[in-house]
């Protein structure tokens, strides 16, 4: 799996055969592309490779610093249910 942080904040998940393409203005996911992530670039956003996700990961639940997986523990998981 591939996981985009933000400030250490896991953002998006990945499989790892999809293509994720780091750019100054933006990202590109897919090949061809199935979306665009406008808000996020090469040089505020972290693509960490061959990571293994906790078994509830929800975006923006989990920071990660490339090594731990942390949940934070004001995540609202009142929508889950």
């Amino acid at each position: 799996m591939k996981t985009l942080t933000k400030s250490n904040v896991s953002i998006y998940m990945f499989e790892d055969d999809v293509d994720v393409v780091m750019a100054t203005k933006k990202i590109t996911v897919g090949d061809p592309p199935e979306f665009i992530i406008k808000d996020c670039n090469s040089t505020d956003t972290v693509l960490h490779t061959g990571v293994t996700a906790p078994s509830e990961w929800r975006p923006y639940k989990y920071s990660y610093d490339g090594t731990t997986w942390v949940a934070d523990s004001d995540f609202d998981t009142s929508k889950d249910e």
